[in-house]
Formats: structure tokens, C-alpha cells, sequence
């Protein structure tokens, strides 16, 4: 630990890391096993068992969260499985370890039963997947993430010119309670994006719904929340929007990104610039904007990035700055 003066539990918890004073760094000194898992590769399925890591689609709804220290994992069984233009993939889990170690209490990680499916088929350059995730949750302070999400997601990418595509996304989805989730709900998730690509610049807009069911009055309502997300990469890089308002959450987006070539000095020269504004879904109120940026390079064995993140308040939240500074050593 470089500088100590952060707090590393967002939750009340009996720990020295527990740092209130401080701003929110969710990266604690801890110490485990990550991954410890047995797997089977043959020529069209795949079978894991064991603590793995698990990415699905864009991370919106799985995900291993490894922009942190500690990786989010599960303890699982997974199958996958290809024929062709279709993809299966079923995971049975009985564990989420969370990104918070070993200090963290209950928070450690969360028992309970955990169905990730979906099925793709890919038809030219569209590929289109269903899916399906139900968690139940073990422990009295996850009921309130015990849900069931069916949906659908689109991806295509057109190529419009030698050094020219179209990239398209689409998605929806419709979120109930189930278990022992102490709050009936149901609300629909939403997202379209599109991007072009002209040779190492990709220009990118798009607009994501996380809808609540709650009434324009301030009724009680629930929202769609992703607890298995890697939820850094969404909803700006602030971390305003970790969990979901109850009021739900509309982020309209744009950004641009290039990747330089031929810079000698900086292999992997990198920049990045994305702009939100922050909406409820129901009750029209303006949350806030936010910018966000990056610059990635590689320096010999060291991938260096920096990021800046800066949320201007309006009716959530209050206003924040965050910047960070990392390097990876690969061997």
C-alpha cells in the first residue's frame, strides 16, 4: 500500500481499513485464492468446475470486475458449447466472491443459487443472444439482490468501407423479484448504442435504461440492478451509480477514442473521453453529468493507464473527482 489514507469498506464494518473520513477506494489488503478450478477442453464444448472467473457479453450482467485489486469470482460449475453459428453457455453457481477479501465480514462473499444461461447465434455479421439470470441469495443482507432477468442482445458490425465500420448494439431485458427478496417489482432494462470506427478513431453514442417501477409521486418502487456486473465500466467511472436509484437510472452517452500508431516511445499509445448525463426514469429529475478520460501506453513489461472521472451534481449525489494511476507488470 502506497498511501493508506483511503477507506476500503463503503459498509459499516469492526476494521482498520473501515476509514469513513475518507473518500471510497474499494481495493483493501487481503489475501486468498482467486481461481482454483479443474477444466475440460475438447473441440466444440468447454466444462469448468471450481472458482473461476466468468465474463459474459459486455460485463452489464456478469462480470469479474478486474479493474479492482480483487477480482470478482464464483464457485461454479460452467458448460459451453459450440455447433456451428450457435453458442451455449449455462453456469450453475453456488458462491459469489465478492471484490472486498477477507476483512470484509459477511461481505466476503455470498452463498446461494446462481443460474447464468444464454443462447447466441451469429448470422452474418449480426449475432443475436437470449438470456437468462435468476440468483437467490443465502444471506439476509443480499435478499434484496434476489432476482430473475430474461432478455435479449444484438450486436452487429458493418463494415461500411475498407477502414470504415458500423458497430450496433441493442439489448432488453425485464427484471422481477424472486426468493426472498423482501420488495415485489418488476422493471425493464434497455440499451442502444452505435459507433463508427474510421482507421484508430471509434466515435461512440448510446443510451441505457435501468427502469424502476416506483410512481412519478415518490412512491415506493424498486429498480434494475446488476450485482453480478462489472459495474465500474458502467454508469461513469465516478461510481455515483453502483447501485441503482430507486427511482431508476437513464444514462445518455457519448465519447471518442483513438489508438495511435507508430509512436515508438509509447507502444500502445491510447486516449479516451466519454461524456454522460444522468436522468431518473420516472419523476423526471436530473441527477447530474459526468466526464470521464483515460490514457494507456506500454512501457516495456508495464502497461501504464491514468483515469480521470468528474460528476457534477444536480439532484443525486454530490460532486466528485477521482483520478487514477496504475501500472501492470506482465511476465
Amino acid at each position: 500500500m502506497v498511501d493508506p489514507d483511503y477507506n476500503a469498506f463503503p459498509f459499516a464494518i469492526a476494521d482498520g481499513q473501515r476509514r469513513p473520513r475518507y473518500s471510497t477506494v474499494p481495493d483493501p489488503e487481503t489475501i486468498g485464492i482467486n481461481r482454483l478450478q479443474l477444466q475440460y477442453k475438447g473441440r466444440t464444448a468447454t466444462l469448468t468446475l471450481g472458482r473461476q472467473r466468468i465474463n459474459l457479453d459486455d460485463q452489464r450482467w456478469v462480470g469479474s470486475v478486474g479493474w479492482r485489486q480483487d477480482e470478482q469470482t464464483f464457485d461454479a460449475v460452467r458448460a459451453e458449447a459450440k455447433f456451428g453459428p450457435v453458442s451455449l453457455d449455462g453456469t450453475y453457481a453456488i458462491g459469489q466472491r465478492t471484490i472486498f477479501g477477507i476483512d470484509a465480514g459477511p461481505r466476503q462473499s455470498y452463498d446461494g443459487n446462481f443460474i447464468l444461461a444464454g443462447a447466441a447465434v451469429k448470422v452474418g455479421p449480426v449475432n443475436v443472444k437470449g438470456f437468462a439470470y435468476v440468483l437467490d441469495y443465502d444471506e439476509a443482507i443480499a435478499f434484496a439482490n434476489s432476482s430473475k432477468t430474461f432478455g435479449g442482445r444484438a450486436t452487429a458490425v458493418f463494415p461500411l468501407s475498407p477502414k470504415v465500420k458500423l458497430n450496433l448494439v441493442a439489448s432488453y431485458a425485464r427484471q422481477w423479484d424472486n426468493g426472498r427478496n423482501p420488495v415485489n417489482y418488476a422493471a425493464d432494462f434497455a440499451n442502444a448504442e452505435a459507433g463508427v470506427t474510421i482507421k484508430g478513431l471509434t466515435l461512440t453514442g448510446g443510451w441505457e435504461l435501468l427502469g424502476s417501477d416506483a410512481d412519478a409521486a415518490g412512491g415506493a418502487g424498486r429498480a434494475v440492478q446488476t450485482p453480478l456486473a462489472t459495474l465500474h465500466k458502467f454508469d461513469g467511472w465516478a461510481d455515483l451509480f453502483l447501485t441503482t436509484p430507486a427511482k431508476g437510472l437513464q444514462d445518455l452517452y457519448a465519447g471518442a477514442a483513438y489508438k495511435f500508431d507508430g509512436v515508438k516511445a509509447l507502444p500502445g499509445l491510447n486516449a479516451a473521453v466519454t461524456w454522460h448525463k444522468f436522468d431518473s426514469d420516472v419523476g423526471d429529475v436530473n441527477y447530474g453529468h459526468e466526464w470521464d478520460a483515460s490514457l494507456g501506453f506500454k512501457l516495456g513489461q508495464f502497461a501504464v493507464l491514468a483515469k480521470y472521472a468528474n460528476y457534477q451534481a444536480k439532484a443525486f449525489g454530490t460532486d466528485t473527482e477521482k483520478f487514477w494511476l496504475q501500472a501492470e507488470f506482465s511476465y
